[in-house]
């Protein structure tokens, strides 16, 4: 069994809902695998606590199998035997129950029951306000399904709007923490492993125990009947109707078409007509709009960029999507040898810029630079691009920063460029402190060790 990781500000936050004198009622989602019920179970393991978790059935068939949790929870024979044609009696024989601590009521896959009967959201909104809110419980609405779970339970026009006390969107554990799935693996072999996996713990609990990345991708990932082989068709078809569309979308991102002029191009429609499904998937963080950092009004932007965010997807996009038929023809090695050929160039280097980024918000909590930068990112105009640019507004320092996933280490000739690209970098150009940061998973040369022992304004990760 994997172990339990991360999440401590999370579970700080359940904590803090059920100290709370009276009820409380906490949204939790988020996309599929990323942990919501490991998170929940952790956190009710020594509470009373009723779990239930709801099925594509019928609104009926959940109120009955409901029921029977409720009557098992309480020890209430006489609630088991009945038939009970309402949620509000369930909930009345829960809350007329003497407990001797808090109980927390739990709702997994809360949209699927208003899924059924698109009505639900309204009877749980008077079943909160005639029974629970007035009690000492908590209760906790929790689903993965986002679009219908913001429709549900947290947009203006739901009914359950302005109830909540707490809402919170599970994402990625950071790669931070990847060490302690896989204890005694390198540097190297920890940003590979979150490469793939990133940061899903369904996903890394398929990688347990494998060492060679390479070994895992076969055995995990292109197993026609594992559940990774096919993940994003999955994923995609829980939230969207047009899946076709969608996949389109991304397939366009993924083969390199960034700006949304291409990838209009790439799909021979206007971009007008892009809107709604590059939103939405944003929404669901499966892609995201990047702008160069200095950018003073980002939603306005011509320069914004599209990727894909998730690392899986886009792993998946490169390596698996465009040699299905050489996989379903049993040619693995030929798909393994594609995948060892541009699995560092075309996919990891990325994900390690994307490391190194993370990185840098632990670094400027822990007061490497004199002072504290509001803005991250990155920069590019014309030929321009640098990996990692922060700003500090107030104080006008300006850090640039560079990601080299290479196999030897990171010589001087590095700091010289990103130094030349700095004059490139149209911020604050009279007034700014400029100071440079360089990561490098493989080191550096001693040259350059020795210019930035020399120097106070050049820092060297590892």
């Amino acid at each position: 069994m994997m172990q339990f990781v991360d999440r401590e500000g999370e579970m700080a936050t359940l904590q803090k809902e059920y100290s709370r004198s009276g009820a409380s009622l906490v949204i939790l989602y988020g996309r599929r695998r990323v942990g919501k019920t490991t998170l929940i179970s952790e956190f009710i393991k020594d509470k009373k606590a009723l779990f239930f978790l709801a099925s594509e059935e019928s609104e009926t068939q959940n109120r009955i199998a409901f029921k029977d949790r409720a009557a098992e929870f309480i020890g209430n024979d006489l609630l088991r035997a009945a038939s009970v044609s309402s949620w509000d009696a369930i909930f009345k024989a829960i809350m007329d129950t003497p407990f001797s601590s808090k109980p927390v009521i739990v709702i997994d896959e809360f949209q699927y029951i208003g899924k059924s009967n698109p009505a639900f959201p309204s009877v749980f909104q008077r079943i909160w306000e005639e029974q629970l809110k007035n009690k000492s419980v908590m209760v906790i609405l929790c689903g993965s399904l986002i679009s219908m779970m913001v429709s549900q339970t947290l947009a203006y026009g739901s009914p359950l709007y302005g109830r909540r006390t707490a809402q919170m969107r599970l994402g990625p554990v950071p790669f931070k923490y990847y060490h302690e799935f896989f204890p005694g693996r390198s540097e190297h072999q920890l940003i590979d492993m979150y490469a793939v996996t990133g940061g899903v713990p369904k996903y890394i609990e398929s990688f347990l125990g494998q060492d060679d990345i390479y070994q895992a991708i076969r055995e995990c990932v292109l197993d026609r009947t594992g559940y990774l082989y096919d993940e994003p068709n999955f994923l995609l078809q829980q939230e969207v109707t047009e899946i076709g569309s969608y996949f389109s979308v991304i397939r366009a991102i993924a083969a390199g078409n960034s700006k949304l002029s291409a990838i209009a191009a790439a799909l021979e429609i206007k971009s007008t007509s892009l809107t709604k499904y590059l939103k939405t998937l944003a929404d669901l963080e499966l892609i995201e709009r990047q702008v160069p950092v200095t950018e003073d009004a980002p939603e306005k932007s011509k320069k914004g960029l599209y990727r894909i965010k998730d690392n899986y997807i886009r792993f998946w996009f490169a390596f698996i999507y465009p040699n299905q038929s050489l996989i379903e023809s049993g040619n693995l090695q030929i798909v393994m040898e594609k995948i060892k050929g541009g699995f560092v160039s075309n996919h990891a280097a990325f994900v390690y810029e994307d490391i190194c980024r993370e990185k840098m918000w632990d670094m400027n909590g822990a007061d490497i630079w004199p002072f504290h930068f509001s803005k991250l990112g990155r920069y590019w105009s014309g030929d321009t691009e640098i990996d990692i640019a922060a700003l500090d507004a107030e104080g006008g320092n300006l850090i640039l920063g560079e990601c080299k996933y290479w196999k030897e280490p990171v010589g001087a000739n590095i700091l010289r460029e990103l130094e030349k690209k700095a004059a490139a970098v149209n911020w604050h150009k009279d007034s700014r402190k400029l100071w440079y940061v360089l990561f490098s998973v493989n080191g550096f040369t001693e040259e350059l060790r020795e210019l930035a022992k020399q120097r106070n304004d050049v820092f060297l990760q590892q």
